[in-house]
């Protein structure tokens, strides 16, 4: 089986808990430590394993972490990845600089994996808390698609769109499946 195939088997059979709660918001909610707590059985079923490197970036005005998320066939090294980057609010209230980074850390994390994994949280409360506007999961679900494909090696794009599809196709109309089409 081809890592390919492991990771879309993973992305198939996954389920992650929501077992974090905001009292404020009102709704659970799964973190990064939740995602890969629910990996675990999946490493030894399938031979491989997840890695999670961040950086940090102080180029632009506002600080960033960047995230990556890869699995890894422990066969073969292959690896496939997918990235997220949040920006750093250091100025945000109520909140010191540490738990500030922490927070970005954990949301890039979070984001990462999800690429990588396909989690669609247009269902998570965590991602949909918009202060009354409107979600759009069509919208939500394709643009998590490019980054995902983006992230996706050359040799494996097509092989990574056909996972999109088969998970996510009825809810893309025909003018986005045809945009990712371009991106492979």
């Amino acid at each position: 089986m081809t890592l390919g195939e492991k990771l879309s088997m993973i992305q198939q059979e996954f389920k992650a808990k929501k077992s974090r709660y905001n009292s404020f918001g009102k709704y659970n909610f799964r973190s990064a430590e939740d995602i890969l707590e629910g990996l675990k059985p999946f490493n030894k079923k399938y031979k491989v394993h997840f890695v999670i490197n961040e950086e940090y970036n102080s180029e632009s005005s506002l600080p960033v972490i960047i995230s990556h998320a890869r699995i890894v066939d422990n066969e073969s090294n292959e690896h496939i990845g997918a990235t997220a980057i949040v920006g750093v609010d250091i100025n945000q209230k109520g909140m010191q600089t540490p738990q500030a980074f922490g927070s970005a850390s954990s949301y890039a994390k979070k984001y990462a994996l999800g690429n990588l994994l396909l989690i669609d949280d247009t269902a998570d409360a965590d991602a949909t808390n918009n202060h009354s506007k409107k979600a759009n999961p069509k919208t939500d679900s394709f643009k998590q698609s490019i980054e995902y494909l983006k992230s996706a090696p050359e040799d494996k794009k097509s092989n990574v769109l056909q996972l999109i599809l088969s998970k996510h196709g009825d809810k893309f109309s025909e003018k986005q499946k045809e945009a990712l089409q371009r991106l492979t």
